[in-house]
């Protein structure tokens, strides 16, 4: 069977066609921009891949191999409902889906059960977390994580694998096409605001979700949110002041309320001593763009929303106390709805750059927001400052790291993204 993945350069949907390529399909895809993921699919073995997304393209691809199944991103429908592909889909005869209906059936045909990591934000470090730790176990899980790891790839089939660990996201309501054996929630803050028009909508997706898995593991703080009170033996609800936080001696307060929800939940699953689990998580190498050190002094780190934000810069205090920010939003959309969260954010920064918005399934309705003019809603302003990516903003970072200070940049980006431009330009360069 020929899946031919639309958008394959999204961090969910490459990780997809990597495993649908292990399980024994025939595989392509699209994307509308080259990037480094585009390239690390291509070293993986995806080299059957288009930039641009044309009925023109598609059609060639389709004369070779016919193809019989169009799995594509959520980006793709939702940016134009009349995609190229998806007409081209419809006026063939092809099946197209999100990804939600292809993985439940890679899932269902092995007969794997669906360990899924949920949450506002953490969902890939954590999934990261759960592969290293079921790894260290001897467990051999099949995977999707949205992020390059160095203990394996972003997507990995195991027939005989008796667990599938999956980053299983809110937005577009992905995650309510699944029925998880465990589910790991990872943190819940409102988010997606397109897609879910209330804070209460959002917050009851979480309830459905939940209801749907069989067992699931969170902590108290997340179950308050939700408005949870009646819970079962299903429930493991960690304290979120629970001193045994402190034997995981990684770098962050979220890491380490992440690993403690994994080592919770590998518990649950096999009975493996709590200590033991614990010595393991220790050694976790981190992941791709959270808080990744790129040379000396700095780091990518993939915060988009106010409590990613604040979470990677508790952690950047951990290593610092002069800590530098280069910020870029991911979407204007977002900033219209959390823009005024930014007045007391960067408290304790010592300089921030405020770079352009990476744009990316934007309403064309939408002014939009400006540097500057995000910036006037911080209590500290006085701190910050519009730049560009360019030479001046690359002379002010060497600058900075030259002093001696951390300097982390925050990026939700893909392809020509903050997080790109400063590995071209400090990791690259430094090659040459």
């Amino acid at each position: 069977m020929h899946i031919y993945f639309s958008g394959i350069g999204g961090t969910a949907i490459g990780p997809l066609a990597m495993l649908a390529r292990q399980a024994g399909y025939a595989v392509s895809g699209s994307d509308k921009q080259n990037s480094e993921y585009i390239e690390y699919l291509k070293k993986n073995g995806i080299d059957d891949i288009q930039i641009g997304q044309t009925g023109k393209q598609i059609a060639g691809v389709h004369s070779k191999k016919p193809i019989d199944w169009i799995v594509y991103s959520s980006a793709v429908k939702i940016e134009n409902p009349n995609h190229p592909e998806l007409v081209f889909a419809r006026e063939n005869n092809i099946k197209a889906t999100k990804r939600d209906e292809f993985l439940n059936k890679i899932i269902g045909q092995s007969n794997k059960k669906l360990v899924a990591v949920a949450g506002t934000h953490g969902k890939t470090t954590t999934t990261a977390m759960a592969i290293w730790l079921f790894k260290r176990l001897g467990m051999r899980p099949s995977y999707s994580v949205g992020a390059k790891i160095s203990f394996g790839e972003m997507g990995y089939f195991e027939a005989d694998s008796k667990y599938f660990i999956y980053e299983c996201d809110e937005f577009d309501r992905n995650f309510l096409a699944f029925h998880p054996h465990l589910s790991i929630i990872s943190g819940v803050d409102y988010d997606h605001h397109e897609v879910f028009p209330t804070k209460q909508s959002y917050l009851q997706a979480f309830r459905d979700f939940l209801a749907q898995s069989t067992d699931k593991v969170l902590w108290l703080g997340d179950l308050e949110k939700l408005g949870i009170e009646n819970t079962d033996e299903k429930y493991m609800v960690l304290d979120d002041d629970d001193k045994m936080l402190n034997a995981l001696s990684i770098g962050g307060e979220v890491n380490r309320k992440n690993g403690f929800l994994v080592i919770a939940a590998a518990h649950k699953l096999t009975g493996e001593p709590i200590e033991n689990l614990i010595e393991m998580m220790k050694k976790f190498p981190g992941v791709s763009r959270r808080f990744e050190r790129i040379t000396a002094n700095l780091y990518s780190d993939y915060a988009h929303t106010p409590a990613k934000i604040a979470g990677c810069l508790q952690t950047a205090g951990e290593y610092s106390d002069s800590v530098v920010v280069v910020y870029e939003p991911l979407t204007n959309r977002r900033q219209h709805f959390i823009k005024e969260e930014y007045k007391d954010l960067f408290k304790g920064v010592k300089q921030l750059y405020w770079v352009p918005s990476y744009l990316a399934r934007e309403d064309p309705s939408q002014k939009i927001l400006k540097a500057k003019e995000l910036i006037s809603y911080m209590s500290n302003a006085e701190i910050a400052q519009p730049a560009e990516l360019n030479q001046q903003l690359k002379q002010n970072i060497k600058k900075h790291l030259e002093n001696g200070d951390l300097v982390v940049c925050l990026s939700g980006g893909g392809g020509s993204s903050l997080d790109e431009w400063i590995r071209a330009n400090f990791v690259r360069s430094s090659k040459q």
